[in-house]
């Protein structure tokens, strides 16, 4: 039946039959038989069904690879916000740090801040007790300069160091310029006056020609120990121009002989032999008599000075030659030294103290019994 149903299909005559398209050569005939009796027997739908099952698929594959894409971006985006998490715990534990020690250093400059508020509280005070007591220091300062001029001419007769401190003195009232104070520095003016009118004593000018007498002791010659002057030098030392050899040997053999013994008039009784220690401990107690004379200028012994001197003099004069020129030199120096004035009478500057001290007790009982304070007069 099949065959017969089909026959006739193949039995249709060549007029009707539809033209078929070339085949390939190398295509078999059975297969194309197949394809072409499979792509007759689907339907439409079913090929409708092929072509939403392919669509399907294509948006089932493409769906699943941009699902890929956002896990890929996803996982670079997480991994991204993982590495910045890591860096902002970082910056936020070092933040944290930071805070900690600014809070650290905070509370150091808040003790700090209160030490100086302390301190500043304290320097206030104190402030404040120093201007109130002002005056009473000024005049304190004043009084002890005064003090120190007096104990200077009292006990060296230095008049330069007491002018200088009462010149001190003067100043200091002077920088208060409070008129209350005209009285004192009028008083301490006069004083100054006094100490400027007094002669003036070179005492530094004698001081050093005592240190060079005292350096020139080890030049001078005992009196046994005269030297022969220059003048006879010149006349022993001349010789004839024209003498022979004979002569020259006599003459220098009669002057030989005439050098054993000496003949000088010293203008001494006695010639005060010493041995050679003792001609030391001369010169060293020679050199004590001028450093006590020193001392005794220094101090103003006018007495003490004067004797020392003059027993210098007698030692000079005594044990050492009297005709040399050093001895002449140091003889001259002592007698110019000894006859310079080294003392002087000092004027009384005690009023300027007393001053000073009557302005205090009133300054003190003014202000015990809360009085107006009134210039000394």
């Amino acid at each position: 039946m099949n065959e017969q149903t089909t026959q006739p299909d193949n039995d249709k005559p060549d007029d009707l039959a539809l033209p078929e398209a070339p085949r390939p050569a190398h295509q078999n005939p059975a297969h194309q038989n197949l394809v072409s009796t499979a792509l007759g027997r689907i339907s439409l739908t079913q090929m409708t069904l092929a072509v939403l099952v392919v669509i399907f698929l294509w948006q089932w594959f493409d769906g699943h690879r941009a699902i890929g894409d956002m896990q890929q971006q996803l996982a670079k985006k997480i991994a991204e916000m993982d590495g910045a998490s890591r860096a902002n715990q970082m910056l936020l534990t070092q933040s944290q740090g930071e805070v900690r020690e600014l809070s650290a250093n905070v509370a150091a400059l808040e003790a700090r801040y209160a030490e100086a508020q302390n301190q500043r509280a304290a320097l206030e005070a104190l402030y404040n007790d120093l201007s109130v007591s002002r005056d009473e220091t000024a005049l304190a300062e004043v009084e002890q300069m005064l003090l120190i001029a007096g104990q200077q001419l009292q006990l060296s007769a230095n008049v330069k160091a007491a002018l200088i401190a009462m010149q001190s003195a003067d100043a200091r009232l002077q920088r208060m310029d409070r008129p209350a104070f005209n009285g004192l520095r009028k008083a301490i003016g006069q004083d100054m006056d006094k100490l400027r009118a007094l002669p003036s004593v070179d005492i530094t000018g004698i001081n050093l020609q005592i240190d060079n007498l005292i350096a020139s002791v080890d030049e001078l010659p005992l009196v046994y120990q005269q030297r022969v002057t220059k003048k006879e030098a010149a006349v022993q030392v001349a010789t004839p121009k024209d003498e022979t050899a004979w002569q020259k040997l006599l003459r220098e053999i009669w002057q030989d002989a005439k050098h054993l013994v000496r003949i000088d008039d010293t203008g001494k009784a006695e010639i005060p032999l010493l041995p050679p220690n003792q001609e030391f401990f001369l010169r060293e107690n020679l050199k004590l008599r001028l450093l006590s004379a020193r001392l005794a200028l220094l101090s103003r012994d006018e007495d003490g000075f004067r004797q020392e001197l003059k027993t210098s003099q007698q030692w000079t004069a005594r044990y050492f030659d009297g005709k040399s020129n050093e001895a002449v030199r140091m003889l001259d120096r002592l007698k110019k030294i000894a006859a310079a004035p080294v003392s002087i009478e000092l004027p009384d500057v005690s009023p300027s103290l007393q001053a000073v001290r009557n302005y205090r007790l009133m300054h003190e009982h003014a202000a015990e019994r809360n009085l107006p304070k009134k210039p000394a007069k």
